[in-house]
């Protein structure tokens, strides 16, 4: 399959330190296929100086292709998400952390399974190949692990990592699905509903992932792992739309 364009969707909240370093990454990325990006940063009322950094960014780069949007309130990421795709033009999108967890450098390994013609839909798993993995906190895995298998049980899928932020997507697809979690709620959500789509071809890769400390600015606890055991129950054994 050609795509012409890519869609990056950047949720952003009180990156303003760190969101130069991520749009430098992407940047720097070659896509396969001479595929073409479309950055678009969604700023959920921040509260520093994230705002400036990115309209300086831009001036910079104006032949990046950067599109900016800003939440007057402070909504949730699932929010911001949500806003990055309804703006989305490319005929895939990708969600990316204005964080430097994940690594823009892969993005071509989700692409692949696309542009070979196997997948709609492609989950970048921090469990499974052999890219570095920075080692941190035992309970967030457990959870992590624990949720990925409370989905799959209501998906009937057999993914390794259903909380990862790399996921790719059909662009009309995803636009398509009707999307209402406004924090950490989004990565069950948007799980369940993709997999009740008749004929869905979903992929996983491996990916890495250089994760951050609360101390470096983490911002997801407890009360959304909680959410997010409602969100399955809810998405999955429920079915509600």
């Amino acid at each position: 399959m050609k795509i012409h364009k890519l869609s990056i969707v950047i949720p952003a909240y009180n990156e303003g330190n760190t969101i130069h370093l991520i749009l430098n990454k992407i940047k720097a990325v070659n896509l396969i296929d001479n595929i073409q990006k479309e950055l678009i940063i969604v700023n959920d009322c921040s509260s520093d100086h994230t705002e400036e950094a990115v309209s300086a960014y831009k001036s910079e780069n104006p032949d990046l292709g950067i599109s900016y949007f800003k939440h007057e309130t402070n909504k949730g990421k699932g929010a911001a998400i949500h806003t990055g795709i309804s703006k989305a033009t490319g005929e895939y999108l990708i969600i990316q952390d204005a964080d430097l967890e994940y690594d823009p450098e892969e993005y071509n390994d989700l692409l692949k399974p696309v542009c070979n013609g196997f997948a709609d839909v492609v989950y970048g798993s921090r469990f499974m190949g052999s890219n570095p993995h920075r080692i941190l906190f035992f309970w967030h895995t457990i959870g992590n692990r624990w949720l990925t298998f409370a989905s799959n049980m209501f998906s009937n899928l057999n993914l390794t990592d259903m909380e990862t932020c790399y996921k790719l997507f059909d662009t009309k697809l995803i636009q398509s699905i009707k999307l209402t979690e406004q924090r950490f709620g989004f990565e069950p959500e948007v799980t369940q509903k993709i997999a009740r789509v008749p004929r869905i071809r979903i992929y996983e890769v491996g990916i890495s992932y250089y994760g951050r400390t609360y101390d470096d600015g983490k911002k997801i606890g407890w009360k959304d792992g909680v959410r997010a055991i409602y969100c399955i129950l809810k998405y999955g054994l429920f079915r509600v739309d």
